[in-house]
């Protein structure tokens, strides 16, 4: 693997690297500029090198180490089962880059598969070894991304996890679900999978009806079973989301399934907070203890939840740099999710290169919390609480809208806004004017208007399926209202 990476670094590397010295370096042009280097090519270039080859290409341009290469190992955790040490940074390819430059979960963009063997080849270069991904992903194309860009190395390098995704009720069937399973040994050419879960547990109206129809009335749950005897599946666990009568039983039938893991949602806001974000969720500090009871290994999930804890009010994040200046806001949620000693993996999906390279140096090795900063991050969640923000992951399961609202960008923007304290409550508020303007600016630029919450028809579409369980044409009418009494000087 290490080989590979150093034949790149003088053929097709060396070659990108030369052009983007001369595009940039001597010419003095902008990348974007006419003659410069085209955002394809410098997109290229950066994954070749991992970011910090670029970094490494303009002399002075680091100040400090926090874009360095990780100069230690990535922190492996031990499968109790099997043995096996699974690198405790997940890669989770549910945003996957697209060829337009964002995220493959928006937009019609297809997937780079360039840039997705890039961060692949770079992930198991530094260590990561487990790749979480499932039917559903980037509009049906992540497992195949994945399967293209991991079936390049030796099977015994990665850790493949997916998912039983039947959700659809035209997929309850025993052979409808049966064959989303072969779908996923096909398109990774193997003959096993090492970790398959059940997706999506507890979600729906009827979580609990849902699950019987889903995977035990159809016999699917048995055949699963079978094929973990067989070998075909080495990890049998579930992803669980929203009815907690659902998990309780799950737990309760462990004598009878022997779950080999389970994912869970995890974070330090969800860890004491979940049922205030949402009724219906129960903190992660009973789903942990429950599974730590049983000695069954947890996967987390949404340890950003869903990059609001990346993206914190600005009080809040001054409260971290004052403890940590070097330290990302993110990377505190990351060392979070990872101090737990149950945890098995953290799972963070990537669509950017620094994003992959900032979380392996949080992992390489990862620094677990003190009693100090643990109590630290409890006191960032008491007062972030307070934020009326709309509990959206941006997990895309609304999408599409068959009016072409572009609902998580509506939500997001919202929720950034209410963050850096850009959501008014009067006109009489002193930087009424500024915020105004950077939250109806900021809105056009974030959401085209002809997919703005004011398209909302209240159709009820997307609410079966949010896993958050959001009333989402009442939120989207919420978001148009402000937006109305901004444009109007109403507030």
């Amino acid at each position: 693997m290490n080989g590979c990476c150093k034949k790149e670094e003088t053929g097709e590397k060396g070659e990108m690297m030369r052009e983007l010295c001369e595009k940039t370096g001597t010419g003095g042009e902008a990348a974007g500029g006419q003659g410069g280097l085209s955002r394809r090519h410098f997109l290229k270039a950066v994954a070749i090198g991992g970011m910090s080859a670029i970094g490494a290409g303009f002399a002075g341009c680091r100040k400090d180490e926090k874009n360095a290469e990780p100069t230690g190992s990535m922190t492996m955790r031990t499968n109790p089962k099997s043995g096996e040490k699974v690198s405790l940074l997940g890669f989770g390819m549910m945003r996957l880059p697209s060829v337009g430059g964002r995220s493959a979960r928006e937009g019609n963009d297809p997937i780079d598969q360039d840039m997705v063997n890039r961060m692949v080849d770079y992930a198991l270069a530094h260590g990561v070894n487990y790749f979480d991904t499932a039917p559903p992903y980037c509009k049906g194309k992540s497992e195949d991304a994945t399967a293209r860009a991991l079936l390049r190395h030796p099977r015994d390098k990665y850790y493949i996890a997916t998912k039983l995704s039947n959700f659809a009720p035209s997929t309850w069937s025993r052979d409808a679900s049966l064959q989303i399973y072969h779908n996923s040994l096909r398109l990774f050419a193997t003959d096993h999978l090492d970790y398959l879960l059940l997706h999506g547990i507890g979600m729906g109206a009827d979580g609990m009806r849902e699950y019987e129809k889903r995977f035990l009335d159809n016999g699917v749950l048995d055949f699963l079973l079978e094929e973990r005897e067989k070998g075909h599946v080495r990890n049998l666990g579930f992803s669980y989301h929203g009815d907690i009568a659902v998990f309780d039983r799950l737990l309760a039938e462990h004598d009878t399934y022997r779950w080999d893991f389970v994912q869970i949602q995890l974070n330090y806001l969800d860890w004491k907070y979940a049922g205030q974000i949402k009724a219906y969720n129960s903190s992660a500090s009973y789903l942990y203890n429950e599974l730590d009871k049983r000695g069954i290994p947890v996967v987390v999930m949404e340890p950003l939840l869903g990059g609001r804890l990346s993206n914190v009010p600005n009080n809040i994040a001054a409260l971290l740099k004052q403890s940590d200046p070097e330290a990302s806001i993110a990377s505190w949620a990351f060392r979070y999710a990872g101090s737990f000693p149950r945890v098995l993996t953290v799972l963070s999906g990537m669509s950017r290169f620094e994003h992959l390279e900032e979380n392996i140096r949080t992992y390489s090795p990862l620094k677990p919390l003190t009693d100090r900063e643990m109590a630290l991050l409890q006191e960032v969640a008491d007062r972030m609480i307070k934020y009326d923000t709309i509990p959206c992951n941006a997990c895309d399961y609304c999408m599409p809208c068959p009016y072409g609202i572009d609902i998580p960008g509506c939500i997001l923007h919202y929720n950034k806004c209410l963050n850096e304290d850009l959501v008014l409550k009067s006109i009489r508020d002193k930087n009424y004017r500024e915020a105004r303007r950077a939250y109806l600016v900021g809105y056009d630029r974030s959401v085209p208007r002809l997919r703005q919450a004011s398209h909302c028809t209240g159709c009820g579409q997307c609410v079966p399926h949010c896993p958050q369980r959001i009333d989402i044409p009442g939120e989207l009418r919420r978001i148009d209202a402000y937006v109305e009494k901004l444009k109007q000087d109403r507030l």
